[in-house]
């Protein structure tokens, strides 16, 4: 147990497919023969609860008692005093099950906390993606295809590919760049979130000497789940295509529907696989079956708290980019007119950079979200089903927790 990633193995909890009998609960209550507990009819008032010592005698010693609510650790409250203990929080987050408030505000605490390590490694990692999108743009864009509203089934089906190709010319490689960064970006932010849930400081030299070492495991799990999720949507539309005419839209449109719920259900149930194999340090097969294992029984929740992000980043993302829209349409010399009468700006170098820097901006705050929530929803579901947060108090070093 230390303060790297890999806290600890993955447990004999339920998740584990084990009882959990392991991990310490709290005893029942009984009388001192051991028999069942046998409560006296005539109770004290409410509100009059006494220390259980007498006058000159000391109370017994305190330990670290589990929370009835929620399963954190913390100190105890005074005798004669009802409700369960605070849980201890040595970092960013309390160490107990995890709310949907403690997810958001343990990534936005990291944020600022750790604000020159974080801004370091999404600034660069945004500059590189935009950079790389800008030049796609600008050299790589080909004529649009024209598209005949009555062409037949076939030529449809040749339309949709010319622009499919279309669309992967221009945007392929800045995608591709986007992608590795954004892998690399959650690499170490991940990294970053292991030591502020401890409490502990992390520079980016930590952070990449951490990292470096399961990029392409990383890279290989990115991989395996986007080509998963392309598979399941050309298994889903491509027999509709091939068919043709209104029962070829109408099967395409099923199965595109059929395909998109399970590429969502995949995408969620394999959502915990990189912090996994961060943490754990598993191989990339493993780190997928720990993922789904951690998300079993839990799909929804996650569902909702990852959708809820999303949309909580798009709306961030939509109220940035609206004025750099307008900044960059005005400044590229298409004026405002064309921007108010819905046309299509030219994307010359102005265009493109001022849209660029906008894309900057958005990117260095979003990615510690989205990044930090991914964590800690892998980190609470361990604490859930593993009592990890036993694990974090004592690498963090609180007393009572052992060495």
């Amino acid at each position: 147990m230390n303060d790297t990633p890999g806290w600890t193995s993955p447990g004999s909890a339920p998740s584990d497919g084990q009882d959990g009998s392991g991990i310490p609960r709290p005893a029942s209550p009984g009388d001192a023969n051991g028999s069942a507990p046998q409560w006296s009819k005539e109770q004290p008032p409410a509100g009059q609860w006494q220390s259980p010592t007498a006058p000159g005698v000391d109370a017994p010693p305190q330990t670290p008692a589990r929370a009835h609510s929620g399963g954190g650790w913390g100190a105890p409250p005074p005798y004669g005093h009802w409700g369960p203990p605070p849980a201890a929080k040595p970092g960013v987050l309390p160490l107990r099950p995890l709310t949907l408030g403690d997810i958001l505000d343990g990534a936005v605490t990291t944020m600022r906390r750790y604000w020159q390590t974080v801004l370091a490694i999404t600034l660069g990692v945004a500059v590189v993606a935009q950079l790389a999108d800008i030049l796609s743009v600008r050299f790589l864009a080909p004529e649009p295809v024209a598209i005949d509203p009555d062409a037949t089934p076939a030529e449809a089906l040749s339309q949709s590919v010319a622009s499919l190709k279309n669309a992967l010319a221009e945007s392929g490689p800045s995608y591709v760049v986007m992608i590795a960064a954004g892998l690399i970006c959650s690499a170490l932010l991940t990294v970053v979130m292991s030591r502020a849930v401890l409490g502990r400081p992390v520079t980016l030299g930590d952070a990449w000497r951490d990292a470096r070492p399961r990029l392409l495991q990383l890279l290989g799990i990115t991989v395996l789940v986007i080509a998963a999720s392309v598979a399941i949507m050309v298994v889903g539309i491509l027999p509709g295509l091939l068919l043709g005419g209104s029962a070829g839209s109408g099967l395409a449109f099923v199965g595109g529907l059929c395909a998109f719920v399970a590429v969502v259900w995949l995408t969620i149930a394999l959502s915990l696989a990189s912090p996994a194999l961060m943490l754990e340090r598993q191989g990339v097969v493993k780190a997928m079956k720990r993922s789904m294992k951690l998300v079993q029984g839990s799909w929804w929740r996650i569902f909702g708290i990852t959708l809820l992000t999303n949309v909580m980043v798009a709306v961030f993302t939509m109220l940035v980019a609206i004025p750099f829209l307008i900044a960059a349409t005005a400044a590229s010399g298409s004026g405002l007119d064309s921007f108010m009468e819905g046309s299509v700006p030219e994307t010359g170098w102005t265009f493109l950079i001022i849209m660029g820097i906008g894309g900057v901006i958005t990117s260095a705050l979003t990615y510690p979200l989205t990044s930090g929530v991914t964590v800690l929803l892998y980190i609470d579901q361990r604490i859930r089903r593993e009592a990890l947060d036993l694990e974090l108090a004592r690498a963090a070093g609180l007393p009572g927790y052992g060495g």
